[in-house]
């Protein structure tokens, strides 16, 4: 096996090797063990990123079993970008984990198995070409996150975590249905091969609009958001931030292979342009919704309604500036948004609410998270030089270009939307005329979990100016097909 493939396996099968060992080693060895896991998957994608860079896609076929009754595994520069934010991500929310989940202890038992379990099937589902594949990656995320959301055994927590459970089902219902039709009309379940065999009509047309359903639910995207505000809003602090900042993107990562992949050459433009008004919907709402809400992590889960819109844009704007711009968007908030998280977490943590009446004076109690807070929101606001101003600004010069007028000032109305939630919350934690009102004392929270608040913080505004390498791996990883200008 050479190197490459040694460091394909290892991003899936680390992970889920560790998941089993945790269960069966002693207590004391199991944080050293999961950051150990954690730590070895950038150094997995090391030498992938030096063969993408130098030979663009990668193939590893799994057992010598080629297409279509065996497996391959896919890498081009869209999939490891999408690999990377998963390590990055990965590594701080774990160092946040050990404080919050200590591994010898009853929460912990429970979240370093699931969490292992859903970074293996996170890789896995970015490595995945073939519709079956992605569905079993799939449902392995889900239900790795559905007992996450309840780890910490609250009702509200409870709750959520269970209608994310039935939307989940359901929503992969109507995926794994479309996946059977597709299969009995082309014989193959390989993303490539069904773009080549699968012909425009009824029967596709009807796949389509089951799986594209299907992962809309799964990505929360508005009007079927309805899950996800409670779920990530009442789960434990990293587990929000691995379900923001991680897991809604591998459904909207599989929405955008499928499409674009899969059904590249059809005359889809009424249906791209419906999927570009739910992420109208979705930026309108979500904002608005933000605005209103008295907890600090309610505004973020909101938020995260909000910002998935603008992804939705890649399908009306489809362009080579549009899928930068969404490619980067899932970068860009994965940051932004896994850092936000985390900080919110250290606030409730240390202040025993996160109701935005009681976060007075935080600029004095919890300086670094603040610090982190409201860097993060610098990259959800597009300002510049974060990395969410750079994909914000890439759709708009998509909009500019097509003359798509309409686009364009939602895209600018959506950033003055959330400049105005998040500077409301920083206002009100910050300047409160009541500030010294708050509550007198606190605990403050560990170095290493503000620190971990504040990379991540630090890396979205890093992604603003350091976007050329990224970049030329989104240019190298275009989608076949002729409807990109």
């Amino acid at each position: 096996m050479t190197m490459v493939a040694e460091a394909l396996a290892g991003l899936v099968f680390i992970p889920l090797g560790i998941t089993l060992l945790v269960m069966l080693l002693p207590d004391r060895a199991r944080g050293p063990l999961c950051l150990a896991a954690v730590l070895a998957l950038p150094l997995c994608l090391l030498p992938l990123t030096q063969a993408v860079w130098t030979e663009g896609e990668l193939h590893l076929v799994l057992a010598e079993f080629a297409p279509p009754l065996g497996i391959v595994w896919r890498l081009d520069g869209l999939a490891l970008i999408m690999l990377w934010l998963t390590a990055i991500v990965a590594v701080p929310v774990s160092v946040h984990a050990l404080t919050s989940f200590p591994p010898g202890e009853a929460s912990g038992r429970g979240f370093w198995p699931l969490w292992m379990m859903l970074l293996s099937g996170i890789n896995a589902l970015f490595l995945s070409a073939d519709l079956f594949n992605l569905y079993v990656t799939l449902e392995m995320i889900t239900l790795a996150g559905v007992a996450m959301i309840g780890i910490g055994g609250k009702a509200l927590a409870l709750k959520a975590a269970m209608r994310y459970l039935l939307l989940g089902l359901l929503a992969s219902l109507l995926y794994l249905l479309a996946v059977g039709l597709i299969y009995g009309q082309t014989g193959a379940l390989d993303i490539g091969l069904v773009g080549e065999r699968l012909q425009p009509g009824r029967m596709a047309a009807t796949a389509l609009v089951l799986m594209t359903t299907g992962l809309l639910v799964k990505s929360a995207i508005f009007p079927m958001h309805v899950w996800l505000p409670a779920a990530h809003g009442n789960a434990p602090g990293p587990v929000s931030a691995i379900l923001s900042g991680l897991v809604v993107k591998v459904s909207l990562y599989m929405l955008i292979r499928i499409w674009f992949w899969m059904a590249g050459d059809w005359e889809l433009s009424a249906a791209a342009t419906a999927l570009g008004l739910l992420g109208a919907g979705a930026i309108l709402y979500g904002s608005v919704a933000a605005l209103v809400q008295p907890r600090l992590k309610m505004v973020i889960a909101y938020s995260t309604v909000a910002q998935l819109g603008y992804v939705m844009l890649l399908f009306p704007l489809a362009s080579i500036d549009a899928f930068r711009a969404a490619s980067y968007q899932l970068l860009a908030h994965g940051l932004a948004k896994a850092a936000m998280f985390l900080a919110a977490a250290n606030i409730l943590k240390s202040l025993g609410t996160d109701r935005l009446i009681a976060l007075t004076d935080l600029d004095r109690k919890l300086p670094i998270d603040l610090f982190a807070f409201t860097l993060a929101a610098v990259s959800i606001m597009g300002l510049p030089p974060s990395g969410g101003f750079l994909a914000k600004w890439m759709l708009l010069e998509a909009a500019w270009r097509q003359e798509a007028w309409g686009w364009l000032i939602l895209v600018s109305v959506g950033s003055l939307l959330s400049a105005a939630y998040l500077f409301r919350v920083i206002a009100l934690t910050c300047f409160h005329p009541e500030r010294r009102h708050g509550p007198s004392r606190w605990q403050a929270p560990s170095a290493s979990a503000s620190n971990a608040a504040l990379i991540l913080a630090l890396l979205a505004i890093a992604a603003g100016f350091a976007s050329a390498p990224v970049l030329n791996l989104i240019d190298a990883s275009l989608p076949p097909g002729g409807i990109w200008p």
